[in-house]
């Protein structure tokens, strides 16, 4: 017998494992015996005996464990106290999931029952395992990133978030966890005891939405992203005497792909990024013009997949963390990185893959209502704010028709406004006819938003409309405003450094860069030697998926070339 996770209902052990985890036998395939004995090279045997942790919720995973005999007991634990059992797992089976590549804290809690003997494979010779047993690693991989998935389906793991589903707050922090792929669950006090004894306990005000019980028990109040992501384990400290050979700034679709790239060819990689893995491009519904998805793929989980690709081979993936400056003086012979906790991250050569940042308009009183009704992305967390509502989507680029024809399928009508007078010179031609057939989408040209108002407890409650060519005014009630207006590039961290920027900060690479007499630059290299840029950041980029992800591939060539002038591998 077991319990269900969702209920708390007693049932039949496979019958509940089979409806937590829909694709059963690929999550947790069993192994033969001969493919035990090819990964025995990569780990060393580990006995436990009745009840002791091979792995515990919160602590740092030691990496992938093959039983050999006995059976583990794999359960949740949350901060609230509750322990829910999740399956149980026997002789050939392993057990880890995706964070276990990196040693990231473990989500849940595996406890031996009897006497138990495994095979203990730690996360740099996993990584070894699937790079060198092709067959085995693929069954592996997909196990590894099956088990994530479905953590995540089922809220198992991680944080306990509590406050009202519709707060700011809790939007904030559900889209971070959200889009980095990290298991959560939100009770709401309105409608559960737990959520509404929490809530006489600290006595929270508005200011405090949401709660956080972290796995130990510790609660955070509204906390930041950083903050939350520390209290998680998601932020690792850095060795202080790592010199890596590159650090790119930026995980979007030209972060991971040179990342992906790099780290396979044998280079030691960091890659930083301030929120979330996948940029801009991670937060669109459908990419519909992608080389090989001819049926379309979300952003998230196409980055989803480069991502975890990344990690496969190696690379440290840094999320959220910030970089405030770049050090280009290279004294010991390393650029020097700057991070938000003051911490100094060293590498022989920089990747500037910092994409751009959502424009803001210049509408008054716009912050009032960030995260309160006004938002720059769509992801499904928004989408549930919208049912059954009028909407306003302003923006007539390809991001615009993409989160518009989603968002359509949430919100009763969704009125779509572009200063211009029609969509052609701005949008791709299969998203235009998606939006003309899509019959609650009604596009309004040539007209602006100039005014918001709202609320005395501050949220969203009417948009004021300009046309451009007649300048009458007019209201309406909005309690969803949608901006797609364009982004600035994220370059303020360059400044001081001696890179090249165009007019509008986008970074200069190639001939267009001013090179000392007899020193020539690569079409990806910036006015500093060792620093490139790659993606929507660099002048001139196609601001593509497509795009980036071939600069992000070429660049390697460029890094190989550069560290080929340089001394020594990694420390």
């Amino acid at each position: 017998m077991g319990v269900d996770p969702a209920t708390g209902i007693k049932t039949d052990g496979k019958a509940s494992a089979a409806a937590m985890f829909p694709r059963h036998e690929q999550t947790f395939p069993a192994l033969t015996a001969p493919e035990i004995a090819r990964m025995r090279r990569f780990g060393e045997l580990r006995n436990y005996g009745h009840g002791e942790k091979l792995f515990e919720t919160g602590k740092p995973g030691p990496g992938m464990f093959v039983i050999l005999s006995g059976h583990v007991a794999i359960t949740q634990r949350d901060g609230l106290g509750h322990v829910t059992p999740v399956i149980d797992q026997g002789p050939g089976q392993f057990l880890a999931e995706i964070g276990q590549l990196s040693g990231r804290p473990a989500l849940v809690d595996g406890q031996a029952e009897g006497d138990v003997e495994t095979l203990l494979i730690p996360p740099e010779r996993l990584r070894a395992l699937l790079v060198a047993e092709a067959d085995l690693g693929e069954r592996i991989m997909r196990a590894l990133i099956l088990r994530r998935v479905s953590l995540i389906r089922g809220g198992v793991g991680g944080p306990v978030l509590i406050g009202p589903s519709n707060s700011s707050g809790v939007v904030r922090l559900l889209g971070f966890l959200t889009r980095n792929g990290y298991p959560h669950h939100l009770l709401d006090p309105a409608i559960e005891p737990d959520a509404a004894e929490l809530i006489a306990r600290y006595s929270p005000s508005p200011t405090d939405w949401p709660l956080v019980v972290a796995p130990d028990g510790t609660v955070l109040r509204n906390p930041t992203e950083s903050e939350l992501a520390r209290a998680m384990g998601m932020i690792r400290a850095i060795a202080k005497d790592r010199i890596y050979d590159v650090a790119i700034v930026g995980s979007g679709p030209a972060g991971l792909a040179t990342a992906v790239y790099a780290a396979s060819e044998g280079l030691s990689v960091a890659a930083c990024d301030a929120r979330a893995f996948g940029g801009q491009a991670g937060a669109s519904a459908r990419i519909e013009n992608y080389l090989g998805f001819p049926t379309g793929i979300s952003g998230m989980a196409l980055t989803a997949r480069a991502y975890n690709q990344a990690q496969k081979f190696g690379a440290d993936i840094m999320i959220p963390i910030e970089v405030k400056s770049l050090d280009c003086s290279r004294d010991d012979g390393a650029f020097g990185l700057t991070l938000d906790d003051g911490e100094v991250l060293r590498a022989k050569s920089v990747v500037v893959a910092s994409g751009a940042r959502y424009r803001r308009p210049d509408i008054e009183d716009l912050d009032r209502f960030e995260g309160r009704g006004v938002w720059y992305w769509a992801s499904p967390i928004e989408a549930r704010l919208c049912a059954e509502q009028e909407i306003v989507l302003v923006g007539g680029g390809n991001s615009a028709g993409q989160a518009a024809v989603f968002l359509a399928g949430h919100a009763r009508r969704v009125h779509m406004v572009i200063r211009g007078g029609g969509l052609g010179a701005s949008m791709s031609r299969y998203l235009i006819e998606r939006i003309e057939a899509t019959a609650n989408i009604e596009l309004v040209f040539n007209t602006e938003v100039v005014g918001l108002e709202g609320t005395e407890d501050g949220s969203l409650e009417r948009v004021r409309l300009r046309s451009r060519l007649s300048g009458e005014e007019s209201g309406m009630e909005i309690r969803n405003l949608f901006l797609f207006v364009g982004a600035d590039p994220a370059t303020g961290w360059l400044d001081g450094c001696g890179v090249m920027v165009d007019r509008g900060g986008f970074v200069v690479t190639g001939a267009q860069c001013r090179k000392p007499e007899g020193q020539s630059a690569s079409a990806l290299e910036t006015s500093v030697r060792g620093v490139f840029a790659v993606g929507d950041v660099r002048s001139g980029s196609v601001k593509r998926v497509g795009g980036a992800i071939g600069e992000g591939a070429q660049v390697v060539a460029a890094l190989h070339g550069f560290l080929g002038d340089t001394a020594g591998p990694a420390l």
